[in-house]
């Protein structure tokens, strides 16, 4: 890590002196990266980079020196360290959720995730997919995060905030790294990266093989003990382990050759648990497959006349989400409708949905810098998203009951799985395919020598929902030299997923083909404040409405089910504080709390499971020229429990963790040790509403773990 003396009194100097130093072709931008070594750049904004203060988002750059000094080893710990930022989990596959400023939503598709710009939404459920488990780090340069509305620059999914992933390229590998590193669960990684060059083109490649049991923790009933209280039978696997391990492969390609950029990935999930299982029952025996590979073409000139910037990319992703036998109920269960030859079902009851998707994107944008205080950027684009391979097999169907409600029963009298077909009228969903076409015009005006506006319009227009256009504007004053102050608006949308518009033959989620997509309107006030040279602050005051937000409400015959609407709109607003202090030439303080509220406004109630409380305090220090410790704490407070949802308080919690690194001067190796929930606190994630009579103590998270790594570099 770098020393921790604050330069930016010496970078502005720099800045003012290489101005007239430079070739008169390279541009601010390229000087601020030359200067800054692009630590404190960010591009997600606007997209180009500008120094966070002064970009017209609430953003946080991650880069590979914090990686390393949280000891994080995926996405989900990292994220934990981002103002107003949460990361919870799923019982289904046991999947991330990203709550951003207190919207959490049953997979938080409202969170637009990326790698090098391309996104990674699964329009099956509009998430990142169910089945990719969490994103290794050791081949991330930098993650860039803005908090509030992005629709105007990144189109859909930009709800509550966007995550942009910036893989390593062969400058920044320069050689080559492998790793080795094992911890508590039976976890085992091992990786490889190598950066340079093949003749004239800079090439990365990265490839990582890992596997981990999974934290398990034990889950004490689920929806099958509700069953057996209630029939009499004792078919349940609860009391049992949360079924959350798989088996990794990472794998990426960069090659690079003047203006050309090829870049290819594959992210592979082989046998991943099911979670607390498919229906909260759980299920030790079913490991799903998730695969999702990428291909994408960049041409970039910044210099395509005096004035103009040009960039041309073509993306490809494919993914699909295979699984065997789904036992959503085990074997022994008794439902209250008796089930051909008695109560009880011997082989359990039985399923295996899959799909299969593959995205086309192609998109132009042009920068104009030919108007006097005026940095004009236009583009356009093209979407393809085409589930092109729906199957599922299974042995059994649902049945009304009245004064009870849908519950399975046997196909036949066999309880046989057959192939769901549109003949057979099982299937739950057929293939279909979505076209969407964009535009967007965005103006950076320096109003005066101390204010910025920025100005932003995005239309898009999709083939299956209908258009929908989302404006931005920020104004950033450089109030005083140490002092920046922003006031922002904007409006973002997320588009109804493939399962909420088409899914039939599920009473439980019924699609409607006439929704709408969600929005959000979000204000923002920040200030970005640094007091002495070594101590940066800043506040972010916010307030959002979200409206038409999709969730699946009951019939008014409920004999019809569940079908999904345009039934929610919630508001919510809240603060963020952070700060970065270089106490000495060795020692780093860096921090942040936020609180937020957020109401439902169908109930008047909390909107529940979001944190009104978060904070994060993290200190590094290094001793001596070879050796960083560095250690976090994480608090998180004041969860409520949603609208009908009688269960005691969800309890708070406190997590600490400890990492020791070395990397002698000279040498090679680089040695790790970490130890994660150092007190072996009881973290529990909350389930909502839907699920408190199945699985009533929450979701178990690890307690205390370690693992040690070490790494070679040739």
């Amino acid at each position: 890590m770098p020393n921790f003396e604050s330069t930016s009194s010496s970078l502005q100097a720099l800045l003012f002196l290489a101005a007239g130093a430079l070739p008169l072709a390279a541009s601010a931008d390229d000087l601020l990266l030359m200067l800054s070594g692009d630590e404190q750049l960010v591009s997600i904004a606007t997209g180009t980079p500008q120094p966070v203060s002064k970009a017209p988002s609430v953003a946080t750059v991650i880069t590979a020196a914090d990686i390393k000094a949280t000891g994080a080893t995926t996405l989900s710990d990292i994220l934990e360290s981002v103002p107003g930022m949460h990361v919870s989990r799923s019982g289904l596959l046991w999947a991330p959720l990203y709550s951003i400023r207190g919207i959490q939503t049953l997979f938080t598709p409202e969170v637009l995730i990326m790698i090098n710009g391309i996104p990674l939404t699964n329009s099956y459920y509009g998430d990142r997919g169910r089945l990719m488990g969490d994103i290794p780090l050791e081949h991330i340069a930098r993650i860039e995060v803005i908090r509030g509305p992005g629709s105007a620059v990144h189109g859909a999914e930009a709800v509550s905030g966007a995550i942009n992933i910036i893989t390593r390229t062969a400058s920044d590998i320069d050689g080559t790294e492998s790793g080795l590193r094992a911890g508590s669960y039976r976890t085992y990684d091992g990786w490889v990266q190598h950066g340079g060059k093949w003749g004239e083109v800079d090439v990365a490649a990265y490839l990582r093989l890992g596997t981990t049991e999974g934290s398990g923790g034990t889950v004490g009933a689920d929806a099958q003990t509700a069953l057996d209280r209630t029939f009499g039978t004792h078919a349940s696997n609860a009391p049992g382990p949360a079924q959350n391990g798989y088996d990794s492969i990472d794998a990426r390609l960069d090659l690079a050759l003047d203006h050309w950029r090829l870049r290819l990935g594959h992210i592979d999930r082989p046998n991943h648990g099911t979670g607390t299982g498919v229906a909260d029952a759980l299920d030790p025996l079913t490991k799903g497959h998730g695969k999702y590979t990428n291909l994408d073409l960049t041409w970039h000139n910044p210099k395509l006349t005096e004035n103009w910037a040009l960039t041309a990319q073509a993306s490809y992703y494919d993914t699909s989400e295979e699984e065997n036998d789904i036992t959503l109920f085990p074997a022994g269960s008794a439902f209250p409708l008796a089930l051909p030859g008695g109560v009880g079902s011997t082989v359990g009851m039985v399923g295996r949905p899959q799909h299969w998707e593959r995205q086309q994107r192609l998109n132009v944008s042009a920068l104009y810098g030919g108007i006097e205080k005026h940095k004009l950027r236009a583009g356009a684009g093209y979407n393809l998203v085409d589930m092109y391979k729906v199957t599922e097999t299974k042995n059994f169907t649902f049945v009304y009951v009245p004064g009870v409600g849908y519950v399975p029963q046997c196909i036949n009298l066999a309880c046989s799985i057959v192939e769901a077909t549109q003949a057979n009228g099982l299937a739950f969903l057929t293939p279909h395919e979505r076209r969407s076409v964009f535009a967007y015009l965005q103006d950076e005006w320096t109003l005066a020598p101390d204010w910025h506006l920025t100005t932003g319009l995005r239309h898009d227009k999709y083939s299956d929902f209908g258009s929908t256009t989302n404006p931005r504007i920020a104004l950033v004053w450089d109030t005083a030299y140490n002092l920046t102050s922003k006031l922002m608006f904007g409006r973002a949308f997320r588009a109804p997923s493939v399962v909420e518009l088409y899914t039939v033959n599920n009473p439980q989620a019924i699609g409607n083909p006439n929704l709408k997509p969600e929005s959000i309107r979000t204000t923002e006030l920040a200030f970005a404040w640094q007091p002495t040279s070594n101590l940066r602050t800043g506040l972010n005051l916010f307030r959002y409405q979200m409206s038409d937000v999709i969730r699946f409400v009951a019939n008014a015959d409920p004999t019809t089910g569940n079908t999904a609407q345009n039934a929610g709109d919630q508001y919510g607003n809240g603060m963020e504080l952070e700060f970065s202090w270089d106490a000495s030439s060795t020692v780093r303080l860096s921090g942040n709390h936020a609180f937020q509220r957020s109401v439902d406004e169908s109930t008047r109630q909390d909107a529940g499971l979001a944190p009104h409380h978060h904070t994060y305090v993290r200190a590094d220090w290094r001793f001596s020229a070879s050796w960083l410790v560095s250690g976090q704490i994480n608090r998180v407070a004041d969860r409520r429990r949603q609208a009908g949802d009688d269960r005691p308080k969800i309890p708070d919690y406190t997590t600490a963790d400890l990492t020791l690194r070395s990397n002698p001067s000279g040498n090679a190796w680089e040695f790790a040790v970490s130890i994660r929930n150092l007190f072996n606190a009881d973290v529990r994630e909350p389930t909502a509403a839907a699920a408190a009579l199945n699985l009533p103590g929450d979701l178990p998270m690890p307690r205390r773990n370690l693992y040690a790594e070490m790494r070679h570099r040739l």
